[in-house]
C-alpha cells in the first residue's frame, strides 16, 4: 500500500512560468463563462512564483492582450515601453559599427514592446490565478509522471527529507500524488519530465533535434546620467568568432536599472570556450561599459533557452497530457522572444482541455491542441522565422546575417524551402587538442567578476544533505573520456561552478558542487557523452531571483 497521499484535480499544471500560469487563468475564465467549477492546481519547484524565472526580457503584448484585455487596470508590471532600438556589430574589443535600422531583420524591431521583469509578470499572473481559485503549490518539485497504462494521470512530487545516503532523515515527508484528468507540462526549457515524455512516447520522431543557447544575465543599478529608460541595445560579433553563434543585450528598465546579458548557442565547437567568461569580457566593450561604470551589479543568473524553432517542435501531446511553452520549444529565435508564445500555447492547451472536460470520459486532446496551435499566430510566427537558426548554423554569423536579412526583410519568411540543422548540440565539440585555447582576462571586480561571487548574487541554496540531483550514468566518463578528449568542458560551460577537476591525495577527481546549481540544464544538454541527467532536487532549492 502506497504511503503517499493522493489529491485529485481536474487539471494539474507543472510549472508556474508564463505558459503554466496562462493555462490556469484561461481554464478558470472558460469555467466561469460556462458557469462551471474546475479544480486546477499548479505545482512549482521554486520556493515562490518567480524564484526560478529568468528572461531578458523584451515583451510582446499579443498574448497578454488576449488573456487580460484590462491588464493595465489590473496593475500588470508592464510599464516601460521600448523607446529606442540600437543594434551594434562589435568588430573588435574596442570597435563597433552601428547597424542601420534598414539592415536589422524585421522581427528584431521592438516598437510597441515593453522592457519587463518576467519574474514580476509571473508573480502578477500568479495573483490573478489565485484570485480565480487556482491552487498553487510553490516549493514542491514534480519528480515523476504517473502513468495508467499509456495514459498520463498526473505527477508525483519529490520526497522531502532524504539524506545523501538515501536514508530518511528525521522529518521525512513523502511526496504527494497529484492526480488529474489532464496534465499540462510547462516546466520551461528542457524540463526533466518533458524530457522523459519525449523519450517514453518518442515525441521527437518527426522533428529536428532541439537546439539551445545558454543565456547569462545580470541586473545593474546605473548612474542616472547614462540611463535611458526604454532603450534596447543588441550586439553581435565580438567576443565570439564566426564559428560560434551568440550575442549580447542591454535593456534600460525603470528605476535606473539595466538588464544585460549574453547568449551563446550550445552548438559551439571549441571546448575551451567559457560562456560566463565571454559574457564578462563582452561587458568591457566601450559600447557596453559606458552604461555600467560607476554602477552596481545587484543580481546574476543563467538559464538554457531553446532555439530550434518550428523544425524542432516535438509532437505536442500524449494521452492525458500536453506540452506548452518552452517545454516544447516555442521561442521565436528571430524575435529573441518566447514569453508571448509561451503564454499563448498555455492558453491554447487550456482551451483544448476545457473542451475535452465537457465529456464524461477523458479523451485524447493531443490532436485538438495540435490543430489549435497550427491555426494560431504562434505557428505563423515560427513558420516565418523557421530558417533563422539553421541559417546561422549553416552559413556562420556573417553570411548567415545576410541570408536572414534577405529571408526576413525581402521575402518576409516566405522562401519556398526550409533549412534544417540535424546535428545535436552535444555532438558539436571538436577535440581539445584541435581547438585554439582562449586567453580570458582576469576580472577587474568593477565591470567583470569571478564566477563564485556571481553565483552568490543568485541567492542559490539547496539542502546540503540530500541525494545529488546531477546524476552520472557512468562515473568514469568525466575523467576517462571527457577530460582527455575535451578537457572536460563541464568545467567551463556550467555558469555556476558546479563541476570541477580537483587533485586529492595525488589523484584527480571529478567533483560535483550540486549546491551551486542554478537549474540552467546546460550540463544535461551539452555534455558530449550525454552522461549527465539533471533531475529535480528537493522542492524550494535552487536560485531565488528577485526580479529576473
Amino acid at each position: 500500500m502506497s504511503e503517499r497521499e493522493s489529491m485529485e484535480f481536474d487539471v494539474v499544471i507543472v510549472g508556474a512560468g508564463p505558459a503554466g500560469l496562462s493555462a490556469a487563468c484561461r481554464l478558470m475564465q472558460k469555467a466561469e463563462a460556462a458557469g462551471e467549477e474546475l479544480n486546477v492546481c499548479i505545482v512549482e519547484k521554486g520556493s515562490e512564483i518567480g524564484a526560478h524565472i529568468l528572461s531578458g526580457a523584451i515583451f510582446q503584448l499579443t498574448a497578454l492582450d488576449e488573456l487580460f484585455p484590462d491588464w493595465k487596470e489590473r496593475g500588470a508590471p508592464v510599464k516601460t515601453a521600448v523607446s529606442g532600438d540600437d543594434v551594434w556589430y562589435l568588430t573588435a574589443e574596442s570597435k563597433a559599427i552601428k547597424v542601420p535600422g534598414l539592415f536589422v531583420p524585421a522581427p528584431m524591431h521592438n516598437e510597441g514592446n515593453y522592457v519587463i521583469s518576467l519574474g514580476e509578470l509571473c508573480r502578477w499572473l500568479g495573483e490573478q490565478a489565485e484570485t480565480m481559485g487556482v491552487n498553487i503549490f510553490p516549493g514542491f518539485a514534480a519528480a515523476e509522471v504517473i502513468y495508467e497504462g499509456e495514459r498520463v494521470a498526473g505527477v508525483v512530487t519529490g520526497d522531502m527529507g532524504v539524506a545523501t545516503s538515501g536514508e530518511r532523515k528525521e522529518g521525512f515527508a513523502a511526496g504527494y500524488e497529484l492526480r488529474a484528468r489532464y496534465t499540462v507540462f510547462a516546466e520551461g526549457c528542457h524540463g526533466s519530465l518533458g524530457k522523459e515524455l519525449m523519450q517514453h512516447y518518442n515525441l521527437r520522431s518527426n522533428s529536428d533535434p532541439q537546439h539551445y543557447g545558454i543565456g547569462l544575465k545580470e541586473i545593474w543599478t546605473v548612474d542616472p546620467a547614462v540611463h535611458q529608460e526604454g532603450l534596447v541595445v543588441h550586439t553581435t560579433g565580438w567576443p565570439l568568432d564566426n564559428g560560434a553563434e551568440g550575442g549580447g543585450f542591454l535593456y534600460h528598465a525603470s528605476g535606473n536599472q539595466v538588464f544585460l546579458g549574453y547568449i551563446v548557442a550550445l552548438s559551439y565547437r571549441n571546448p575551451h570556450l567559457n560562456p560566463f567568461r565571454e559574457f564578462q569580457r563582452w561587458k568591457q566593450h566601450p559600447k557596453i561599459r559606458r552604461y555600467l561604470e560607476g554602477g552596481e551589479r545587484v543580481s546574476y543568473g543563467a538559464r538554457a533557452i531553446n532555439k530550434g524553432g518550428l523544425q524542432s517542435l516535438p509532437q505536442l501531446g500524449v494521452p492525458g497530457g500536453l506540452l506548452a511553452g518552452c517545454e516544447a520549444g516555442f521561442l521565436n529565435g528571430a524575435k529573441i522572444k518566447g514569453s508571448h508564445t509561451a503564454m499563448k500555447t498555455g492558453m491554447l492547451a487550456a482551451e483544448s482541455i476545457f473542451a475535452a472536460l465537457q465529456s464524461d470520459e477523458p479523451g485524447d486532446v493531443s490532436s485538438d491542441y495540435q490543430t489549435r496551435v497550427k491555426d494560431s499566430w504562434v505557428w505563423q510566427e515560427l513558420h516565418q522565422a523557421r530558417n533563422f537558426g539553421p541559417a546561422q548554423h549553416k552559413f556562420g554569423n556573417m553570411l548567415g546575417a545576410v541570408f536572414i536579412w534577405l529571408d526576413q526583410n525581402i521575402f518576409r519568411g516566405h522562401l519556398p524551402f526550409t533549412l534544417h540543422n540535424t546535428e545535436p548540440d552535444h555532438e558539436s565539440l571538436v577535440h581539445a587538442d584541435k581547438a585554439a585555447a582562449i586567453d580570458y582576462p582576469a576580472p577587474d571586480g568593477k565591470i567583470s567578476f569571478d564566477l563564485l561571487s556571481s553565483v552568490f548574487l543568485s541567492s542559490t541554496n539547496h539542502e546540503e544533505d540530500q541525494p545529488v540531483h546531477l546524476q552520472l550514468a557512468d562515473a568514469s566518463i568525466p575523467l576517462d573520456k571527457n577530460l582527455p578528449e575535451y578537457d572536460e568542458p563541464a568545467q567551463r560551460y556550467c555558469p555556476a561552478g558546479v563541476y570541477e577537476i580537483v587533485e586529492e591525495a595525488g589523484a584527480q577527481h571529478f567533483r560535483i558542487n550540486a549546491q551551486n546549481c542554478v537549474h540552467c540544464k546546460t550540463c544535461d544538454i551539452k555534455d558530449p557523452a550525454q552522461n549527465i541527467n539533471w533531475a529535480v532536487p528537493e522542492g524550494g532549492g535552487g536560485p531565488n531571483y528577485p526580479g529576473m
